[in-house]
């Protein structure tokens, strides 16, 4: 439910937000899907953000109910491409209100540089579940 602190002086949802919310729903899935993931990234793991971008078609307001959804659009070497969508619901059929996309580079921190490696299997298990069809 979007709260009255995400939204500006217009009473609209602060355009930031959009972006904040794909990190939490990025970071929900981790945590139910991929623990191993999480683990790692206290030790050698990073997962580096390299392009984000959020497309805005209807504007959200304070007390809207929204769903993300969270879909994998491709993987390629040490890459994953997420696709977001998020919806106002509630009463009546869910209305998508923008879309947006992610970008992540899996590195491994060697000798205080980041270095890219293939993305983890336990990753790539997770994320096949969520292919659009």
């Amino acid at each position: 439910m979007v709260t009255f602190a995400e939204t500006n002086l217009v009473g609209n949802v602060y355009f930031a937000h959009y972006v904040t919310w794909q990190g939490a729903c990025r970071e929900r899935f981790l945590a139910e899907h991929a623990p191993g993931v999480v683990a790692r990234l206290a030790t050698d793991l990073a997962l580096v953000t390299v392009s984000c971008s959020c497309d805005y078609l209807s504007e959200l307001y304070a007390l809207d109910r929204v769903s993300i959804r969270m879909s994998l659009r491709a993987t390629a070497g040490n890459r994953v491409a997420m696709d977001f969508s998020y919806y106002r619901v509630g009463n009546g059929p869910a209305q998508l209100v923008a879309r947006g996309t992610q970008e992540i580079a899996c590195m491994t921190r060697e000798g205080g540089r980041l270095v890219p490696v293939p993305v983890p299997e336990e990753l790539e298990q997770a994320l096949a579940a969520y292919i659009p069809a």
